[in-house]
């Protein structure tokens, strides 16, 4: 399932189409959006905002399309006119004079003004973005030594969107790795170095992934985003030589080395 590394390069792709250009077609499958169609011709979309799972795509006449793909929604970027070849059911169609951004098979889309996308459920639910760049590390300490999170396990809390969002397994694995944690500590037990190094891996790793991952720029200076633990069960680990193993953690795999988190 996309993470929010994916989720954020996929908005970055549907941005890159359609962004500033005035929209020749609007369609949207559901009937309670039908009656924007019409009046979103001719507008822009400003930006595509992503919090957590979630996208946000904000029109210049200030109303914002909420969209979450859940299990099996996907947006795809096209040439204008044309359509894939594909079993999917489209939601939402998008169009500007060169390019159409497409959105199938998601079932959570709703259109909102300022006000009641402020009210969201799921967007006064969730947490601090880990791709927002204006969090900080100090800010992410706060909220693991809070009453609300500082008694968890790592191993769920990873995994809950109110804590930080935009976090799912691979980027869970990775980070406690690099933190040399294992996922049943708890923010409260921790020493301030390690809560330090924790606070600093669960913004940079999710970032680099962002930036690198997908790509070999810069492979061989090992700028590239790799794995270090995940899907590497019965390998070396790279820092301590012990053998990494893979369990189940809240229901999803997990992968980590018994000779250094701990």
């Amino acid at each position: 399932m996309p993470e929010g590394p994916e989720i954020r390069r996929a908005a970055d792709r549907l941005e890159k189409a359609i962004a500033g250009k005035p929209l020749t077609e609007v369609w949207f499958a559901f009937p309670q959006l039908k009656t924007y169609e019409n009046a979103l011709i001719g507008e822009t979309v400003t930006a595509i905002e992503t919090r957590g799972k979630a996208l946000l795509t904000h029109f210049s006449s200030g109303l914002t399309l909420y969209s979450h793909n859940q299990l099996y929604g996907v947006w795809r970027v096209v040439k204008t006119g044309s359509e894939p070849a594909t079993q999917r059911i489209l939601r939402v169609r998008l169009g500007c004079a060169d390019q159409t951004i497409l959105l199938y098979s998601a079932s959570d889309i709703e259109m909102h003004n300022s006000d009641t996308l402020a009210a969201h459920p799921f967007l006064q639910r969730i947490g601090p973005d880990v791709l927002d760049l204006t969090l900080t590390e100090e800010e992410v300490c706060e909220r693991l030594l809070s009453p609300r999170f500082r008694r968890r396990q790592f191993s769920g809390l990873l995994l809950d969107q109110a804590f930080l969002a935009g976090l799912g397994n691979y980027l869970r694995v990775e980070i406690l790795w690099d933190a040399a944690l294992a996922p049943q500590h708890r923010a409260q037990d921790l020493t301030g170095a390690q809560l330090q190094r924790l606070a600093h891996a669960l913004l940079a790793i999710p970032r680099h992934s962002y930036r690198m991952r997908g790509t070999m720029k810069s492979a061989h200076h090992g700028a590239a985003f790799r794995f270090k633990v995940f899907h590497r069960a019965g390998k070396p680990c790279e820092r301590c030589g012990g053998i990494i193993e893979k369990s189940t953690l809240s229901s999803r795999p997990f992968y980590w080395c018994p000779g250094c988190q701990h």
